[in-house]
């Protein structure tokens, strides 16, 4: 769908030059999403993996994450493994939906309710990333947190347009449980895509 230059704006990278690769195609479809028009896959021209490889290099980000939509709805193997030859890092932006796909230097999983995550992904994970919109959405990442391998980061991320409502319970619950930690979509509050 697009690729640029920004600085990762979420979760333990945080602040971190990146070159983001977003791939179209989504079939999980939470309603607060901020791309939507990520979501269909046959919207957005398919590009070659040199041609992205070589943009990546070209822009001189030490790393680069892979989003979406979600991206493991497409064979990422090809992608992966050429970006990591070029010498860059491979990070990947999933709900855990689909499959693993992709060889990954840092994997962060973000599962939403919309459609189940795979057991698999738990033991991958290097980041569990929570999208709070309610309450219950803190009950609801614990059961995703007690699934994780031991040293996982944990977040709690307010969502964008909700964060003034959940704000004060996202901030009580990392107090009391401060295995937890904050994250927030911080690209948004300085005006980067």
């Amino acid at each position: 769908m697009e690729r640029f230059p920004t600085l990762q704006g979420e979760g333990a990278w945080t602040g971190h030059a990146s070159w983001f690769i977003r791939l179209g195609g989504c079939d999980v479809g939470c309603s607060w999403c901020d791309v939507k028009e990520s979501w269909p896959i046959d919207a957005h021209p398919s590009v070659d993996v040199d041609t992205l490889v070589a943009e990546a290099v070209a822009s001189g980000m030490p790393r680069v994450v892979v989003t979406g939509g979600e991206p493991c709805m497409h064979d990422l193997g090809p992608l992966t493994e050429s970006l990591q030859a070029a010498g860059l890092d491979t990070h990947l932006e999933t709900s855990g939906a689909h499959p693993p796909s992709g060889s990954w230097d840092w994997i962060t999983l973000s599962p939403k309710k919309f459609k189940a995550c795979r057991p698999e992904w738990y033991s991958m994970a290097d980041e569990l990333k929570i999208v709070v919109v309610n309450g219950h959405d803190l009950v609801w990442a614990e059961e995703h947190a007690a699934q994780l391998a031991p040293g996982t980061a944990q977040f709690l991320q307010p969502e964008w347009d909700r964060r003034e409502e959940v704000m004060d319970r996202v901030l009580a619950r990392i107090q009391a449980e401060p295995q937890w930690r904050l994250s927030l979509q911080t690209h948004k509050f300085i005006g980067l895509p």
